[in-house]
């Protein structure tokens, strides 16, 4: 629907940057670029480009005076599409990308727009790494304000683990710095559950000193022959020295000078081991996995920045994509077989099925010092994944990832997830993800801090005050229940 002149007038007087119409000329491609899952196809009213935190609160302030919905946009990376509700106004944050390194202090300063790619960019000619994900055009802000798992979450944590501070903007239209120091509740919300509270426009790291220079592996065995080695496997990753990490990766064989090109495409299983030692110490870590015959194998040395890039190709901007998420206490042989048996069902080449051991410093932090969802104990995190360039094969692989994930459930300690990896998001997963006392004292904050529920483009936490109850779903029996 369109919006009154006056509206536009007021808006456009608000902010230095771009105010697009559909009718406009840039706004096509400002749509384009604001969402990363082409089979989102939602249009919003109008797109708005601050380039600052005073013009975002401005652009609050008209859009909530005019009682107007409201998306935010911060890399547009969301498989769920959050940044874009029919017929609202997106706040896009694009402008808002700067990276900036304070060496003395040993802090990152990020922009609410920036994208991984740049803060690598900024860190890594410092011999410095900010824990973040594995696609590097992934913003930066909606990662870290969900969680944020990546190669270095076994080293560093999360990404929220490593956020010290964030900049926001209000639901009424202040601006609020949080921190340990300084709104230490709100600060803990931010981390992990953020996007419910605010426009986030800078977030603070402290980085890590990390080789610029890394080893990884990867390792390819088709369905048939991949249960002993992921038998050993599962418990192998658990066990890798400091300084090395590893993932496991139902995909399909990638068209790849490394591939003979006689198994390009050939469904299976992939195991990759990164290192940020000595290549000695990755030979050692990775001669178990040689030795377990391999339908091919490629290990290089690879600077760190160029590997956070590896998987961008096969990510693309633009692409249709679907995905779930859940948590595995272990891949037991029950677990194993079931995604064995329904690799081969992938429709697409780009479909996959990434399996993070989350172990390390991971776990040594407390389940309590941030409002991260899933348990801090040694576990999986599984992502399923559809990804197609066309809607036959994104509608065949959508219902694959659907059976998948049911067939998997049984098998699941809980419905919880890494709200990431999840594009159904309801308020029973959404519960359930969290757990009830999270949710809990979230719904409380949210109550404080947005009790309009302003921001809710998002998976959404329901402002509850204390003393009055929240709204429950029953969640289904461990047996019950499907995605259709």
């Amino acid at each position: 629907m369109p919006l009154d002149h006056a509206v536009l007038t007021r808006l456009a007087r608000s902010v230095a940057g771009e105010v697009l119409q559909p009718a406009d000329p840039g706004f096509a491609a400002a749509r384009a670029g604001a969402v990363w899952n082409g089979a989102i196809t939602r249009q919003p009213a109008l797109i708005v480009r601050p380039t600052s935190a005073e013009e975002v609160a401005r652009t609050l302030a008209v859009v909530r005076e005019e009682g107007v919905d409201l998306t935010v946009r911060g890399g547009g990376h969301s498989g769920a599409g959050n940044a874009v509700a029919e017929d609202a106004v997106m706040i896009d944050l694009s402008r808002i990308a700067g990276v900036r390194v304070d060496a003395e202090a040993h802090r990152v300063h990020v922009g609410g727009g920036a994208t991984l790619a740049a803060v690598d960019a900024a860190t890594a000619p410092l011999g410095l790494a900010v824990a973040g994900g594995t696609v590097s055009h992934t913003g930066v802000s909606g990662l870290t304000l969900s969680g944020g798992l990546g190669w270095l979450t076994s080293q560093q944590g999360l990404a929220c683990d490593n956020l010290v501070a964030a900049t926001l903007v209000t639901a009424d239209g202040r601006t609020v710095t949080a921190s340990e120091d300084t709104e230490p509740e709100l600060f803990w919300a931010l981390r992990g559950a953020g996007t419910n509270f605010g426009i986030v426009t800078e977030l603070v790291f402290a980085p890590h000193e990390l080789n610029p220079l890394a080893n990884v592996g990867m390792f390819f065995w088709r369905p048939d022959d991949a249960l002993e080695p992921l038998r050993f496997l599962r418990e192998y990753l658990f066990d890798l020295p400091a300084g090395i990490t590893g993932a496991v990766v139902g995909m399909s064989a990638p068209p790849e000078p490394f591939v003979p090109e006689e198994h390009r495409g050939e469904r299976g299983v992939a195991v990759l081991v990164a290192g940020w030692g000595s290549a000695e110490e990755h030979a050692a870590a990775i001669r178990p996995l040689r030795e377990r015959d391999p339908l091919f194998e490629m290990v290089t040395p690879i600077p760190h920045v160029a590997l956070q890039q590896m998987l961008d190709d096969a990510n693309p901007w633009g692409i249709r994509a679907y995905d779930k998420g859940l948590n595995l206490d272990r891949l037991s042989d029950d677990a194993l077989a079931v995604i064995l048996e329904r690799l081969p069902l992938m429709r697409s080449p780009l479909s996959y099925v990434p399996m993070f051991p989350l172990t390390g410093r991971y776990s040594e932090i407390s389940d309590d010092a941030t409002a991260w969802g899933s348990p801090r104990r040694p576990h999986w995190a599984l992502a399923l994944l559809a990804m197609a360039p066309d809607d036959e094969s994104y509608a065949a692989d959508r219902a694959w990832v659907r059976d998948l994930w049911n067939a998997l459930r049984p098998y699941a300690p809980d419905d919880g997830t890494y709200l990431n990896f999840e594009a159904d998001t309801d308020d029973r997963r959404v519960r359930a993800s969290y757990g009830e006392r999270k949710y809990r004292r979230l719904a409380e904050l949210k109550a404080v801090w947005d009790p309009d529920n302003v921001f809710r483009h998002n998976p959404n936490i329901p402002p509850a005050p204390a003393g009055i109850p929240s709204p429950r779903e029953a969640v289904p029996a461990r047996t019950g229940g499907t995605v259709r």
